[in-house]
């Protein structure tokens, strides 16, 4: 997860956010709209207020979410931030699920996408840019080895495995076969958590320059600590709140664009991956490779780790179908950028031979979704 530079006077722009996003929440309820869109002036209006509201609340969520974790330390630090992270994703895509016209593919759409929006997209930016600047970059090869032990198993038994059961049809898992994915997938989450912030730190470490050491060294006052918790409490609640309003507006946008319905979950991706991507570029351009690779692939292995089992619950709790084989096209590509993976992060260095190969898995990614 990211981790910017601290001040003990947050921001006002995240003190704002989150009420603005409550307060918008109950204008757009008290006047009966944001439930569904049918193209009127008010539903362009309900639009283009929610975004930028949004988008708000979600960066406010992440930086109460940071000065809290600040605060606490490790391992308790990294659970609050992952913790912020997977509410907003499962309220936008339990919010589908539970829709009048439910979307049971978002939640597949939305893990595929930040898997290859972090390990082709920002890995490959971050690798690119490091690699213009600095010709070679090194990072420690137990440290990515670690994320990805992690993030190919989850992908397979999200995935690709779903396609290969037999229970249930089309992709989907029966809900024992969907109950023992969660909980494994969670297991290995939890497993890669004490391993990153307990047993073998020295796999992750990242050398700290002086900014970085007197940032570590001011700890946040219990006073900022309570405002944070606060703030925090409300970002979560606006963006769980303006989920539903959120969804439908991407959805119909998407429809009346003719887009395919696959772009919802890069929008969702994007959504929640965006507090992260200026930290990780910005480590590489630093020459700090294994901070960038951190943030990166740190926030994907979170995202599916702990995404998979509270949608699951979700799933059981509501009937909701929950849809998630890729199909054969998208497998491919999944496989394809394991595989390069395996050798970007087999060496413990890094050139922009590199980078260019993921953004061109990427750009291919993006490109197969709208010419599928």
């Amino acid at each position: 997860m990211a981790s910017s530079r601290l001040d003990p006077n947050p921001p006002l722009s995240t003190l704002i956010f989150p009420v603005a996003g409550i307060a918008f929440y109950g204008v757009v309820t008290a006047l009966g709209l944001g439930k569904s869109f049918s193209g009127t002036a008010a539903d362009l209006a309900v639009a283009i207020g929610l975004v930028p509201v949004l988008f708000g609340a979600v960066f406010a969520a992440v930086h109460h979410a940071e000065m809290i974790a600040h605060r606490t330390g490790e391992p308790f630090g990294t659970l609050v931030l992952t913790m912020a992270v997977t509410v907003m994703e499962v309220a936008l895509i339990a919010s589908a699920l539970l829709a009048d016209e439910p979307n049971p593919t978002l939640a597949r759409d939305t893990i595929f996408a930040v898997v290859m929006i972090v390990v082709n997209g920002l890995v490959g930016l971050c690798i690119l840019l490091g690699g213009l600047k600095h010709r070679e970059q090194s990072f420690r090869v137990t440290g990515a080895n670690a994320y990805l032990a992690v993030l190919i198993p989850l992908a397979a038994l999200s995935l690709v495995l779903p396609n290969h059961t037999f229970t249930a049809p089309g992709g989907a898992y029966s809900t024992s076969q969907l109950a023992y994915v969660a909980a494994a997938t969670l297991a290995i989450y939890a497993s890669f958590l004490y391993t990153q912030t307990i047993r073998n730190r020295e796999y992750f470490a990242v050398v700290i320059d002086d900014d970085e050491a007197a940032d570590k060294a001011h700890t946040p006052s219990n006073r900022a600590t309570m405002i944070s918790s606060v703030f925090l409490i409300l970002a979560l609640a606006a963006v769980i709140l303006m989920s539903k309003t959120f969804t439908a507006a991407v959805e119909f946008s998407l429809d009346r664009l003719a887009a395919p319905k696959a772009l919802a979950g890069v929008i969702v991706a994007l959504l929640i991956l965006l507090p992260e991507f200026t930290a990780a570029i910005k480590a590489a351009r630093a020459d700090k490779m294994q901070k960038s690779l951190n943030l990166a692939l740190g926030s994907a292995c979170a995202t599916i780790g702990l995404t998979i089992p509270a949608v699951a619950v979700v799933s059981v709790l509501y009937g909701a179908r929950l849809e998630l084989g890729l199909d054969e096209k998208d497998t491919v590509i999944l496989l394809v950028t394991v595989a390069v993976a395996l050798l970007t992060f087999g060496t413990g260095r890094t050139n922009i031979l590199y980078g260019l190969i993921h953004l061109v898995l990427f750009a291919t990614y993006g490109f197969l979704i709208l010419a599928p």
